[in-house]
């Protein structure tokens, strides 16, 4: 990753339902030019799918990353990736925090804990953060900022070269829901990269990207980056779509 570059990371979740369909949605995306010059393309796929699709590319263009990881390798945790098996596995980058997760029962406590190790590893690690609704008394605002401090808590300046915050309001997400208004995401972005300087000192906040993510299209992605001034996307239903990933990708590798 470099600072110029916009990051589009696709966020599989548990779909599609088989490693077939699986690699034919990846195959069919391979297929399609793509204006990648100012764009760095990740794919996130079920960690059951990750070694197929991963060593179905041998280019040098789109990274892979796994969906979600424990934090701890010494206890017995049936179910669970370990740190060693993400750093064995290849990938490139992290998501931690997801708001599907939380809903499972993760906390920040816990997040912060995946955070540091994933970061150990020198992944590139996701933060995802997201309020549940907004009010008009800016209580999403509070939210955002214990959410931000707590699952950073630990994380040290040395530590977070490869740190990447994705907000993603839960109230966007699912579909037939809208994405934030490009005004609104503006906003709010400036507010997460003032919340970060007050934590890590504004040198160090400055090389952090936000993403963002939440009913995200070809329609709107470019207007999305470029007047909510976030560093990339993140994105789940569209990344499973070839074709309307593809967009995504070439819309906002047109600049201005």
């Amino acid at each position: 990753m470099t600072s110029n570059k916009k990051l589009i990371v696709g966020n599989w979740k548990n779909h599609p339902d088989n490693i077939t369909e699986a690699k034919k949605v990846f195959n069919t995306f391979k297929k399609q030019k793509h204006q990648t010059k100012n764009i760095t393309t990740v794919f996130c796929p079920p960690a059951l799918y990750f070694n197929e699709i991963k060593k179905s590319y041998s280019g040098s263009k789109i990274f892979f990353g796994m969906q979600n990881m424990s934090w701890d390798s010494k206890s017995s945790q049936t179910g669970e990736i370990s740190p060693e098996m993400v750093k064995d596995s290849g990938a490139k980058f992290l998501i931690v925090g997801h708001s599907e997760r939380r809903a499972l029962g993760e906390n920040n406590e816990m997040v912060a804990q995946k955070l540091k190790e994933g970061l150990k590893l020198g992944l590139h690690v996701i933060l995802c953060i997201g309020e549940p609704e907004r009010d008009e008394h800016g209580n999403h605002l509070k939210f955002i900022d214990e959410e931000l401090r707590e699952s950073l808590s630990g994380i040290s300046k040395l530590m977070i070269k490869k740190l990447i915050i994705a907000y993603e309001p839960i109230w966007t997400i699912g579909k037939g829901k809208k994405a934030m208004t490009p005004e609104d995401l503006h906003r709010m972005s400036l507010y997460v990269h003032t919340k970060l300087v007050s934590i890590f000192g504004r040198k160090n906040a400055e090389n952090i990207p936000i993403l963002y993510g939440g009913s995200v299209n070809s329609d709107n992605a470019k207007e999305i980056i470029y007047e909510g001034s976030v560093d990339g996307l993140l994105i789940g239903r569209a990344s499973l779509n070839p074709f309307e990933f593809s967009k995504i990708i070439d819309v906002v590798s047109k600049k201005k």
